[in-house]
């Protein structure tokens, strides 16, 4: 299953960094791909850059924290591609920096239906999918967040680590029916969002990298590599999986 050629891939939160890059590692292995975002512009670019590999891809806008454009979004791609074979839930936020006892509600509110609701919405539709063709994959993007703690990102935290209860759980649940759930839990990786942080706060760089053992923000081509792994039948054997793609920063 190294080849994914007749397979569908969907994958949230493709428009730009690590789910664009995943679309398009998907696509190298001459999946068919339908992207997902709500940033029509940076969708239809992924699918752009896809089609100019001389693949299929398709662009659906859908905002995940949303159960309708969810149930929407997955119904449509079975009607075009007739399966969903793998689905990489990557669709986030990260909120604002504060500290918990100032954090707002609507800011809360506003992570945890992205980051958490959002991966529930999805795994919801794409496990009864799976379920009725007799197999598939979902690889969830977790964060290195998801298995330690990180000061003032509250909700950040809490959604990422409900991330990998939920993965573990459908994990167990869908096991007996041909489906595996993984995750995977990137440290801080190079994006339009991390590297504007970056440029604001230009002295976060070094003491960042300074918790990263291998001292190098990751790229989204990372992320992308471990997951087409976790998707391929080399990792057919495994399920429940949080796997830290972080330069050794949570050893």
């Amino acid at each position: 299953m190294s080849n994914f050629k007749n397979k569908t891939a969907l994958i949230t939160g493709s428009g730009s960094g690590i789910g664009r890059a995943t679309a398009i590692a998907f696509a190298g292995k001459s999946a068919n791909v339908v992207v997902s975002d709500i940033d029509e512009k940076g969708g239809l670019e992924t699918v752009a850059m896809i089609e100019k590999m001389g693949q299929n891809a398709i662009f659906i806008k859908a905002n995940v924290a949303k159960k309708a454009e969810v149930q929407s979004l997955v119904k449509q791609t079975i009607e075009i591609y007739k399966s969903l074979d793998f689905a990489i839930n990557n669709a986030g936020i990260g909120g604002p920096y504060a500290p918990t006892a100032h954090y707002t509600d609507e800011a809360w509110e506003s992570v945890i239906a992205v980051n958490q609701t959002g991966v529930f919405y999805c795994m919801r539709e794409e496990l009864a999918a799976m379920k009725a063709q007799k197999g598939g994959v979902i690889v969830n993007v977790s964060s290195m967040a998801g298995m330690r703690a990180l000061p003032n990102t509250i909700a950040y935290v809490a959604s990422k680590h409900a991330v990998l209860g939920m993965t573990k759980t459908a994990a167990l649940e869908y096991a007996k029916y041909g489906v595996r759930v993984n995750a995977v839990c990137p440290v801080f990786t190079h994006s339009k969002l991390f590297d504007a942080m970056l440029e604001q706060n230009p002295s976060m760089s070094e003491k960042l990298l300074k918790t990263i053992p291998m001292r190098r923000f990751g790229e989204p081509e990372d992320i992308a590599h471990a997951v087409i792994w976790l998707c391929e039948g080399h990792s057919s054997f495994v399920t429940g999986l949080c796997f830290p793609v972080d330069g050794g920063s949570t050893v």
